[in-house]
Parts: C-alpha cells; structure tokens; sequence
C-alpha cells in the first residue's frame, strides 16, 4: 500500500469517529431540551433518508470530479452542519445534513480505492476500511458516550476555563467539529487522480436515466448482481441485529440498555478479524467463495437464544462478526470492481448505498412491526436467523446455476 491509501484511510477514520461520536451529542442534546423519547432513534433515520434520496446525484458527483476533492466538499457539509446545530437548529434537522455529507463521502471514499490500486489489492484495501471503521464506530461511541456525561465534561470544561459556557452535548459537538477538521485537513494531502466516467450531461432527466441505467445493469451483471444482494443483505441484517441483541441481553443476561450496546462491541470486534482474515487469505477471483460463511452466520443469532452466559455470548457474537467480516469485505471489493468497470465506482457506490439503506428500513420496519405485534423475542431471533440463512443459501445457489449454464 502506498502513502496516498493511508492518508485516504486517515481521513477515513477520523470522519467516522466524528459522525458516531456525533451521534451520542444529538441524543445529549434531545435529553437536555426534553425532546419527546421518538426523536432519539428518528435521528438514524434522518441520516439514511440521505443515502437514498441523494443517489443518482452523489454517484455522477463523485466520479464527475478528483475523488480527494469531493471527500473534502461531503467533510465540509458535515462541519456546516455540526456548526448549525451548535448555534441551535434542531439536532434532526442538522444530523439530516450530516447525513447529506455522508452519502456524499461514501461513493467518493471507496470509488477512489479502484482508482489508486490495482485489482488484486482491492479485497486487503477493503479489509483495511472495513478495520478501521469498525475501529472508528467502536472508538466514537467511547468518545460520545463519555463526553455527554456531565461530570466529565464540566471538569473538562472547567480545566479549560469554559465551565460557564458550555452544556456537555456542546462541548462534545465542539470536540467533532474538530475531528472534521482534522479529516478535512487530511483531504487536502490526497492526490488528484484522473476524472473517471463523468456524465455527458448534467441535466435532472439524464441524470435519473443514467442512475435507472446503472441499477439494471449492476443488478443483471452475473457478479455485480450476487456482490449488491449480499452487501445489500449484509447491512440490513446488520442494522436489525444491533436492535435484536439489545433486546435479547435484557431478557437472557437481565442486562440494562448502557451494558446491552457495550456487548455489542464484541460484533465489532468479530468484522474486524473477519476483515483482516479475508484480507489476507481470499483473492478477489475467489470472493465468491466466501458466500457460505454467511449461510452459517444465520444460525448463530439462533444459538444465542439458548445461551445465558456472558462468556458464551461474547464468543458467540464474537463470532458472528468474523463470518461478516470475513465475506462482506471481499464483496465489497468484488462490487467496487465490477461497478468501476461497468458504469464508474461512483456510480456503482452509490447504487450499493442506494440498495443497502432502503434494505436497512425494510428490515428494520419488519422488525418494529414483528415488536408492535407482540413477538417474543426469541421468536424474532428465530425468523432473522433462517431469513439469513435462506436468503443467503438463495444467493450461492443462483450463483452455482449461472456459472453452469
């Protein structure tokens, strides 16, 4: 890996640190001011509404201009909108424009991995990404969780001469309005690679024929079509499991919510392994391979219905997030490959975005719904684990048939 990867995985980091500590400062703040309970998980929401609404506009903007410079553009929306929400707009509506930053930043910041380095580093460049981000989400939430504890921060504050000036979530906003800045500065030290795959025009109707253009051809590509399924897959399953092992905490461990989400950390912890595993032993010709490690990881939510051991249930989750890891970052390479060679990596980024958080909101409303309705818990474990599974055997299957015919 050259200089320019890791000042890509540098900014990289420091921006998902600032976007999950970020995370932590809104819920502080909708404390503080009394905000009805439902606003704290409409913040997510608010978030993703952006990588869905602004797809067929982020990917042409990435790959319309030097990837380096647009991470830099999607850096300084998500400063604007910590500055607005520090100067008082309502913690939704400026998260909404971190969001806007975000879905911007993600076609721009693995779109330029197909254009700094060559096919066969592709799944290691992934594994280092995935690495870090999970570092990043793990390390935020640290950070975030802390700094909104009002003891800590006023002695902070206090140390600092600024005890009369600031409320906790404040101070944690001005601490992530640094790291922006920080990413930002990092940016500026990426280089200017070459304009790949820009639009011919820059007109509204072009611009949704070219993104409808994009979907059906990722999605009838043999390979592009099995990557986008799982990836697809892997990240609503992903959003719904974080909420289902909250609650399956509470009824087996007797485990309040601040222990439930540390016990998530053990699933991070898992994709980073997974990542380095995949890194190192799955070329990219040979990721296809891997789609077996996620028809077991379907079962593993279902093993933990039984479990009511700390220990147990640490190495369970553990290992759940090894199989994730382990087969989603070498789709992730496979998808970025096959998208930059089809349409440009912005555009196919965008579609994975596009696909992915529309799956995050079906899943995630189905597993409301199943809540609403009075679902036992376990009965829920049950049914995401053999959907995972199924959808998964589905997938490798179709594959199979494609290569032999």
């Amino acid at each position: 890996m050259n200089r320019a990867f890791y000042t890509i995985l540098l900014a990289q980091f420091l921006s998902a640190l600032a976007d999950n500590a970020l995370l932590f400062a809104a819920i502080g703040l909708l404390v503080f001011h009394a905000a009805p309970e439902w606003h704290s998980p409409l913040l997510q929401t608010v978030f993703v509404i952006a990588y869905i609404a602004l797809a067929p506009l982020v990917g042409p903007f990435a790959d319309a201009l030097p990837k380096g410079r647009v991470m830099l553009i999607a850096n300084t929306v998500k400063f604007i909108g910590c500055i607005t929400m520090l100067a008082g707009l309502h913690p939704l509506f400026a998260y909404a424009l971190v969001g806007i930053g975000a879905a911007m930043y993600s076609p721009a910041k693995y779109g330029i991995l197909t254009e700094l380095l060559p096919p066969h580093r592709l799944v290691v460049a992934n594994s280092w990404v995935e690495g870090t981000t999970v570092a990043a989400i793990v390390l935020g939430a640290i950070i975030g969780g802390a700094l909104i504890n009002p003891q800590l921060a006023e002695s902070l504050l206090l140390a600092m001469g600024l005890e009369s000036q600031l409320i906790a979530p404040k101070f944690t906003i001005v601490v992530v309005t640094g790291l922006y800045l920080a990413a930002a500065i990092a940016n500026l030290y990426i280089p200017r690679l070459p304009i790949d795959h820009k639009l011919p025009s820059k007109s509204p109707a072009f611009i949704l024929h070219d993104f409808g253009h994009s979907f059906s051809l990722l999605w009838r590509d043999p390979l592009g079509q099995v990557s986008l399924a799982v990836t697809t897959l892997f990240w609503g399953v992903g959003a719904t499991l974080r909420l289902l092992i909250i609650e399956w905490a509470a009824l087996n461990l007797k485990y309040g919510l601040s222990q439930a989400t540390q016990l998530t950390a053990a699933t991070a912890v898992g994709i980073a392994l997974g990542s380095i595993l995949a890194g190192r032993y799955v070329r990219l010709e040979h990721a296809i391979r891997t789609l077996p490690a996620g028809i077991i990881l379907g079962m593993v939510p279902v093993t933990l219905i039984w479990v009511e051991s700390l220990a147990l249930a640490i190495m369970l989750l553990t290992l759940l997030g090894m199989l994730a890891g382990f087969f989603v970052v070498p789709m992730n390479a496979l998808l970025q490959h096959r998208g930059h060679l089809l349409m440009g990596a912005g555009h196919s980024i965008a579609q994975q975005n596009f696909n992915e958080n529309i799956s995050i909101l079906l899943l995630t409303g189905a597993y409301a719904l199943m809540v609403r309705a009075d679902w036992h818990i376990h009965t829920i474990i049950w049914v995401f684990g053999v959907f995972i599974s199924t959808v998964m055997l589905a997938i490798w299957l179709r594959h199979r048939h494609d290569v032999v015919h």
